[in-house]
């Protein structure tokens, strides 16, 4: 066993043992292998227990697994490493004194463990008052038995939220590591008054922070990668009552169709030490972003070291801009809407988006329609109410601005010849709310959902802002109206405060 070993000895032994490949730009090249190129939801449990029973919102994402099978699992992935070479460090979890804890991570292979390098944080000068421990193991080669050990393949992520445990097995896809962890904190973190965010945040000159929150293939790394501010994170926060900090140490960017000039912050991020994921390469080793043979879902994974433009205290204030950003297949949701705290609870809860280059496996690979609550379902154990009430309270309590933002499609919805919005397009849109370059906001003239949008923006035509006067109105009525339904109806099955669908589209 290689004990808090270097990133330079993580990187030989990558290369020398296990088929890593540095490229012309100097990161390594993994091929995570051909069954599990994204996250694997139908792997993924949470013992139940006395803890947990009546705090997790068991149901088709947060499955129950047996604690018996549990302990025996663990006690067999320990003897299984303890018989072949592995690699263990102490990191932290949040980038907190007061919130953050300790995590003992060990894993079979030296990329993943570099990995974790990258997404935890390893600054030995940072302490946290917790004196509590989380345990996270990967073991790629230990298979499982279905029948024998309670789950549904040779591989499984299961959460121990009691003993703060966390087991991996069977599968190499790096991002089923820092999900599991953050999905732990996601539980955690309500009880001591911070919300836990699937978000991404940055900060401007004058120290305004903003968050970004929304799935993945809407923006949220891309747009919170912004030259002319500076980053603290790309995935996952807590806002508590001192302000916003970063559960992460590096970033995990998405990198397919992946250009200079649209996102630089991160090109510039991929470079020596950076682990690009199931990269397809040139013959001069040059990564091809465009190749998707390999997965959709192709990754890279650096630390915050590797970005110029980085809040050092990977931790802010309290936000003054919050957006949610959905990609709207239907044309039919504005490119910036403003909304009230109520408002913000509501498509908060309701996660709308499209599904584009899904990170899951086993998923259909066509863009669709879907609602994902708080923004990150897969991600969240306890009921829902439990996130919805803390936005709440925090937006009372900093009064700060709340803003739609769709980057999907405009003139037109996905299937009836309408186009995705351009990044310059979403980014000059932005830039006008961060700096308070909006005078006016109106009614929209669209049916059925009760947005105000800008009046104005300088250099963005007015048929831009409210998107009923771009297409044809018969077809926009129709789309609007069938997506609101779907809002109503999938709002109705959520357990949540039955005020807040007042706030939503109505017909």
């Amino acid at each position: 066993m290689l004990v808090n070993p270097s990133v330079a000895e993580l990187e030989e032994i990558a290369v020398l043992q296990e088929g890593a490949v540095r490229c012309s730009n100097g990161a390594l090249v993994i091929n995570s292998g051909s069954l599990r190129t994204g996250r694997s939801p139908n792997d993924r449990f949470i013992v139940k227990d006395d803890t947990t029973s009546g705090s997790v919102a068991w149901g088709k994402v947060n499955k129950p697994f047996s604690a018996d099978k549990f302990a025996d699992l663990w006690q067999r992935i320990n003897e299984y490493l303890a018989d072949s070479s592995c690699y263990k460090s102490d990191m932290h979890i949040g980038a907190s004194a007061e919130h953050g804890y300790k995590i003992k991570v060990k894993t079979e292979k030296a990329w993943q463990h570099l990995f974790l390098k990258h997404m935890f944080i390893n600054d030995e000068l940072f302490k946290v008052k917790s004196n509590e421990s989380w345990e996270l193991i990967s073991a790629p080669g230990f298979k499982l038995d279905p029948e024998q050990d309670g789950v549904n393949s040779e591989a499984a992520v299961i959460l121990n939220l009691s003993q703060k445990k966390i087991f991996i097995a069977g599968m190499q896809y790096a991002g089923e590591m820092k999900k599991a962890a953050f999905s732990c904190l996601n539980f955690v973190m309500p009880k001591v008054d911070v919300l836990p965010m699937h978000c991404a945040a940055n900060m401007g000159v004058d120290g305004d922070v903003a968050l970004f929150f929304g799935l993945s293939g809407t923006g949220k790394t891309t747009l919170s990668a912004d030259i002319s501010r500076s980053l603290i994170g790309d995935d996952e926060h807590g806002w508590g009552p001192e302000g916003v900090f970063n559960f992460e140490g590096g970033c995990y960017a998405k990198c397919i169709n992946l250009k200079e000039e649209n996102e630089k912050v991160i090109w510039d991020a991929i470079k020596k030490n950076a682990i690009l994921e199931n990269v397809v390469l040139d013959n001069d080793l040059t990564p091809d972003y465009s190749d998707a043979s390999i997965a959709e879902n192709i990754r890279v994974s650096y630390p915050r070291s590797h970005i110029s433009n980085i809040v050092t205290a990977n931790s802010g204030g309290h936000p003054s801009c919050i957006f949610l950003l959905s990609c709207d297949l239907y044309g039919v949701l504005p490119p910036l809407a403003k909304l009230s705290h109520e408002q913000a609870a509501y498509y908060f809860l309701s996660g709308y988006t499209a599904k584009v280059g899904s990170t899951e496996v086993g998923s259909d690979s066509a863009i669709a329609p879907t609602f994902s609550v708080c923004f990150g379902a897969p991600f969240f154990p306890s009921n829902p109410k439990v996130y919805a009430d803390l936005l709440i309270k925090r937006m009372q309590e900093t009064s700060a601005k709340v803003f739609l933002i769709n980057t999907g499609w405009t003139n037109g919805s996905y299937h009836g010849g309408g186009s995705r919005f351009a990044i310059k397009t979403t980014r000059a849109i932005l830039q006008a709310a961060l700096h308070d370059k909006i005078e006016s906001f109106v009614p929209s003239k669209a049916p059925y959902f009760n947005f105000e949008v800008p009046a104005a923006i300088e250099g963005i035509e007015n048929s831009v802002l409210d998107p009923v006067l771009r297409t044809d109105e018969d077809e926009f009525k129709e789309n609007s109206l069938e997506l609101a339904k779907k809002f109503i109806d999938n709002f109705a099955a959520l357990e949540v405060s039955e005020h807040l669908s007042k706030y939503g589209p109505t017909i």
